[in-house]
């Protein structure tokens, strides 16, 4: 378990790593650029969209630092916990502006951090 838990975590960190870095980095321009990220480009103001970057950044961090370091432990479960929100929350935009093909990729996204948070929270009581 504890290996596919590493595996999970790893791949999710780097997604969100990718994605929110992008959005922290470059301009709301160069966003909007991007076919995956144009939606948010439209609704939401540059300094709401480097947020949002900087909480996938530390979510990806939070998922990986706490748990391989040993400091903090707790932190790596609350960080699976805020991307499951997260992706709830990323649903609930794309639902509000029918772009429902997203959904899946925002479920499985939210499906893989819960496993985490649950297998993390399960470590952490035995």
């Amino acid at each position: 378990m504890n290996i596919a838990l590493w595996i999970t975590s790893g791949l999710l960190a780097v997604a969100y790593l990718a994605v929110g870095g992008m959005k922290v980095a470059l301009p709301k321009e160069r966003l909007a650029e991007n076919p995956n990220l144009s939606a948010v480009t439209e609704e939401y103001s540059e300094s709401a969209i480097k947020l949002i970057g900087a909480v996938e950044v530390a979510g990806a961090l939070g998922l990986i630092l706490p748990w391989a370091t040993g400091i903090a432990v707790v932190l790596t479960p609350a960080a699976a916990i805020g991307l499951v929100l997260l992706q709830l929350g990323a649903a609930q935009f794309h639902g509000r502006r029918k772009e429902y093909k997203q959904w899946p990729v925002n479920g499985a996204f939210a499906a893989l951090a819960a496993f985490i948070a649950a297998g993390r929270i399960a470590q952490l009581i035995h």
